[in-house]
């Protein structure tokens, strides 16, 4: 199976499956001497793991993860970090009923053909659960980043058709309710729309947004290694993830030049910056210093207890009704999941911008 690795320095390759014995990543790339213990990547790994609110699967995994290698003494070494979380609570016998028919939304259908097989214990490969080795490896990111004084934060913008309100918005709110939301007012309508979801054995979609402040200007390639193009990339890698825009995004559509375009000035101490940031941060395919703002469109869990409609591996029709522990909405566990890939992507673009002058380069190694 090719393409278990992102990035390109800074790389991390994840392994392991839903119901397998552990889930881990090896991070490759990380310079010595970062300070790092386990319990900084436990902060990270404890705002996705599961059965934390009736909104999550009931499955009960304390998600601890440990680190094999890469640290001694409290510091990296600069080799490579390899990290586990084993799992506790496998449950294949719960997925035996799907093994012989395709659930609707899910990837079996493409992975048996292009595998002939599948592992059909929670999706394998393909389950949520492999995102552990993501945080895990975003969490090292995120660490360096403020050492650079970079912050990457993610919340819920919107669960179905309840949406924050900016003048309400509080991102040490994020953190204090069961979906996510840095607005408490919207927090509480959410729950009662998700409340009226499950009680018709039905789910929903929504809304992850995330803002990088502190970003330096002139990260990225112009061509194919574009900041937003591998954000892009990152983000839409996450399982769940059916869209993705930076800035103004889709509005830009409907909009006209004269107000779209960010004009450029200057502050009290001379350093240029954008009235406006529709751009969200990204001029060409490099980071212009104003905040990284993207948005990404998370699909309603597909495994839902209502009666479906599907085809079996005979190619016959049939009708199902999913069991076993499922999320009623993904949203607020894949918030730090998008924080994660988006830490990856712009460190990994950070440690290639070093060498783009001679003068970068002179620099580095002078003594």
């Amino acid at each position: 199976m090719a393409g278990s690795s992102f990035g390109n320095i800074f790389k991390i390759s994840t392994w392991g499956e839903s119901h397998g014995k552990g889930i881990g990543v090896v991070v490759d790339g990380c310079p010595a001497g970062l300070n790092l213990c386990e319990e900084d990547i436990q902060k990270y790994l404890n705002r996705r793991k599961p059965g934390q609110s009736k909104y999550t699967t009931p499955r009960s995994e304390d998600d601890m993860v440990e680190i094999l290698s890469g640290v001694f003494e409290g510091k990296t070494t600069g080799t490579p970090i390899s990290m586990v979380v084993f799992n506790k609570t496998q449950r294949p016998s719960d997925y035996t009923q799907i093994a012989n028919y395709y659930r609707p939304g899910h990837a079996d259908y493409t992975f048996d053909e292009k595998y002939g097989f599948r592992d059909y214990r929670g999706g394998g490969r393909s389950s949520g659960r492999e995102t552990i080795g993501r945080v895990a490896g975003g969490a090292v990111a995120a660490l360096l980043l403020e050492e650079l004084g970079i912050k990457v934060n993610a919340y819920t913008k919107s669960i179905g058709n309840v949406s924050i309100d900016y003048d309400r918005f509080d991102l040490a709110m994020r953190d204090s309710n069961p979906v996510s939301m840095p607005d408490e007012e919207a927090a509480k309508l959410a729950a009662e729309l998700l409340d009226n979801k499950m009680a018709d054995l039905d789910s929903v979609g929504g809304v992850i947004e995330c803002v990088v402040t502190g970003m330096k200007s002139g990260i990225g390639e112009p061509v194919f290694e574009k900041l937003d193009a591998n954000l892009a990339k990152a983000i839409m890698s996450i399982g769940a993830i059916k869209g993705i825009e930076v800035g103004a995004g889709f509005e830009v559509a409907t909009k006209s030049g004269s107000n779209n375009n960010d004009s450029f000035t200057t502050d009290s101490e001379g350093n240029v910056i954008k009235r406006t940031n529709y751009a969200g941060g990204i001029l060409g395919g490099i980071s212009d210093g104003s905040d990284i703002v993207l948005r990404a469109a998370v699909k309603p869990t597909p495994s839902i207890f209502k009666e479906q409609k599907t085809i079996n591996r005979s190619h016959e029709d049939i009708d199902i009704k999913i069991k076993g522990r499922h999320d009623p909405v993904i949203v607020p566990r894949a918030v730090v999941v998008v924080e994660a890939m988006t830490a990856i992507t712009i460190l990994d673009m950070l440690l290639l911008s070093m060498t783009s002058t001679v003068s970068k380069i002179k620099n580095f190694f002078k003594e």
